[in-house]
């Protein structure tokens, strides 16, 4: 059976007997990657710290019968450790290697790679807020799947304006002709702040109060899990630490 190389960002990993691990991984060319490392809980391992959560790697891969089996794996981005040290990105990365590994085959591309690896360097660089990061990324990788929120024009009926309601389950913000009864307000500046993470306006992004921060951050938490179909267990504990 043939082997191949690609760039990979590890999900998660599981044990598999006494010293091999299971590892999810989400590639650049091969999509999401289930695959065996053998021997990566023994100390001599030479590459079993190159295979944990949130490291990227170049990776030479066995093409198997039902798993894929890693032969080789050099370090292109070591992130884990400086995320390791701080719980807030450490809850962050989490989220957001949790929602990767969510993404359906037919998502899992080379844009959902590269976003994930340029959000986990933030992370590990301390460039932006945590938060903030999570919340960009979850927005982008919302759009990149096809569900980008409306953040202009009524995402129910197209009127343009500065509109005062929020709605994941219709798609964005809506106008009040189209809000069910009953709908909470949002603020034109969360809004703002909105289209500022998805668009990577981060001179916009580190500027907003925390109020404004706090209120966006909630309806991207909304918005992605509402997609996404069910919960994303780590954003408890992001919620439990503010």
């Amino acid at each position: 059976m043939p082997t191949y190389r690609d760039e990979v960002v590890v999900l998660r990993t599981h044990k598999l007997g006494e010293a091999d691990r299971i590892v999810t991984l989400l590639s650049r060319r091969h999509g999401k990657i289930r695959a065996v490392a053998k021997g990566v809980r023994r100390t001599s391992s030479r590459f079993g710290s190159r295979l944990e959560p949130f490291m990227v790697a170049d990776v030479q891969m066995y093409q198997g019968r039902n798993l894929d089996i890693v032969q080789q794996a050099e370090s292109l981005g070591a992130y884990g450790a400086d995320i390791a040290q701080h719980y807030d990105r450490y809850t962050t990365a989490s989220a957001m290697v949790e929602t990767a590994d969510r993404l359906n085959e037919a998502e899992a591309t080379p844009q959902q790679y590269l976003l994930l690896v340029g959000g986990l360097r933030a992370l590990a660089r301390g460039d932006h807020a945590a938060r903030s990061v999570l919340d960009s990324y979850l927005l982008r990788a919302m759009a990149l799947s096809g569900w980008a929120p409306g953040l202009g024009e009524c995402a129910r009926c197209g009127t343009v304006g500065e509109h005062d309601f929020f709605l994941a389950q219709l798609g964005g913000v809506v106008c009040s002709a189209c809000a069910p009864a009953g709908s909470p307000r949002v603020a034109h500046d969360t809004v703002a702040l909105l289209r500022a993470l998805i668009a990577g306006e981060w001179d916009v992004v580190d500027a907003a109060p925390h109020r404004t921060t706090a209120a966006a951050s909630g309806l991207v938490a909304t918005y992605a899990q509402f997609h996404l179909e069910r919960g994303i267990r780590s954003l408890s504990h992001l919620e439990s630490s503010r």
